[in-house]
């Protein structure tokens, strides 16, 4: 077959771009190409790479030519000068979708957010809400995915937590009330994903999928932690003090510790999808446990945050260029 992938340089879109390509077929990975997580990607005899932004349809078009399947999983957490939720995920979509009418794609398959859902007061959730439902009126056939935390080589959860680690000799935990997440292992979620494309399961479907186990947010850190080697004082904080450091994360950090997007996200938790989703089948649904092992396996080499993290310094190294 022959596949593509926006956002295939990123997280998700490169462990499914690497599967695809090792089984064997055609993979076309469409990113701005800014993001430099694994570069080799590119290089792999079956990828070819198409440099684009995700609201420009003439692009899409070229790269879409002879697809069977597009996998959309370009996305932002954060919002950054002109890479705007609407223009990202609503706008980036509906780009998408006539570009893969115009291709002659048979299927669409959406990369959302477990707790996507309208008129909730967070333009991310609500954003990721929209584009289902344009590639639900599409007319094309889809699987859409609500997937929960996902964690591996290359995420920002263990990537962040591991820097924050090396960096703080505290954390702190997000609100009074514990939330329950379930660690979801990037490996279980692109087998999953790679069904849906190759043999056509869940058509038309809006499907959850979260890890197997679900756990207090502050014990998912605490194992993180252990792995890391670190023991940091633990204990929480208002909503208010996080909701704050992340928009000063994000105005000094090139990729923010944590953005708003994100505490909101972990404010009402990641673990319980939403009562219309439809649920994995039982023989696809994942199984790797959030254990030591599956931690390490996914952590980044390590390191503390130093100032080449800040936007600013940045910025200056560019100029000196």
């Amino acid at each position: 077959m022959k596949i593509a992938i926006t956002g295939g340089t990123g997280f998700v879109g490169g462990h499914l771009a690497r599967v695809l390509a090792a089984d064997g077929h055609e993979v076309g990975i469409i990113a701005r190409g800014s993001d430099g997580r694994d570069k080799a990607i590119r290089q792999l005899p079956s990828v070819t790479f198409h440099a684009s932004g995700t609201h420009n349809e003439d692009r899409f078009f070229a790269a879409f030519a002879g697809c069977d399947v597009v996998a959309h999983c370009a996305g932002i957490n954060r919002e950054h000068g002109a890479q705007t939720y609407a223009r990202v995920h609503c706008l980036g979509t509906q780009c998408v979708v006539n570009a893969a009418r115009r291709a002659g794609v048979k299927k669409i398959v959406l990369v959302s957010f477990l707790r996507a859902r309208p008129n909730c007061g967070s333009g991310y959730h609500e954003s990721k809400f929209a584009a289902e439902e344009i590639v639900r009126a599409s007319g094309l056939d889809y699987t859409i995915f609500k997937p929960g935390v996902i964690y591996g080589r290359g995420d920002h959860m263990l990537d962040h937590l591991s820097h924050a680690f090396h960096t703080f000799p505290v954390f702190a935990f997000v609100g009074f009330k514990e939330k329950l997440v379930a660690p979801l292992a990037v490996a279980d979620f692109v087998h999953v994903m790679q069904v849906a494309i190759v043999t056509n399961r869940m058509q038309r479907q809006t499907v959850a999928v979260v890890g197997p186990e679900a756990m207090p947010l502050t014990e998912a850190v605490r194992r993180v932690a252990r792995a890391v080697g670190k023991r940091p004082l633990m204990f929480p904080l208002p909503l208010w003090f996080h909701y704050a450091f992340a928009w000063l994360c994000e105005q000094t950090m090139t990729i923010p510790l944590i953005s708003i997007g994100q505490v909101r996200i972990l404010s009402e938790g990641v673990a319980d999808p939403l009562p219309t989703c439809d649920e994995v089948p039982d023989d696809l649904k994942p199984r790797r446990h959030f254990t030591a092992a599956q931690i390490r396996a996914g952590l980044p080499k390590a390191k503390a945050f130093g100032l080449t993290d800040c936007r600013w310094s940045n910025f200056k190294f560019r100029k000196a260029l």
